[in-house]
């Protein structure tokens, strides 16, 4: 079983940062990717940005420019480094752990998610 502690939200400024944090625990062999995905009320969640075990990313059209996904793999960590934050990236964040196509069970974990408020 996969654990994931995430950490880093809060109330914050439009134009202020955040730096998001997750970190997997568990009996993994092998991590395929990480991510941060967002769910604001009556919106569907929505995939904000990945990172695979290469470092291969990619991010929601809306945040590219202003989010950065790096992970540590010796930590099996993922971090989201958000800057110039506007009101309508306020969301529950999760983390989530894809453990890669050829795992047939249990292949995707999901953190408790964080709240992120951008508010004046």
């Amino acid at each position: 079983q996969v654990q994931l502690v995430e950490s880093g939200g809060g109330l914050v400024q439009p134009g202020g940062s955040l730096r998001l944090s997750c970190a997997a625990s568990g009996s993994i062999s092998s991590i395929y990717a990480m991510g941060w995905y967002r769910q604001a009320p009556g919106k569907q969640r929505e995939l904000v940005a990945a990172i695979t075990k290469l470092g291969v990313a990619r991010y929601a059209d809306s945040v590219k420019g202003r989010f950065t996904i790096s992970r540590d793999n010796a930590k099996n960590t993922v971090y989201l480094q958000m800057n110039s934050l506007r009101p309508e990236d306020t969301a529950v964040y999760y983390c989530n752990v894809d453990l890669g196509p050829w795992v047939v069970v249990n292949r995707n974990f999901w953190g408790q998610g964080t709240q992120v408020t951008v508010s004046s």
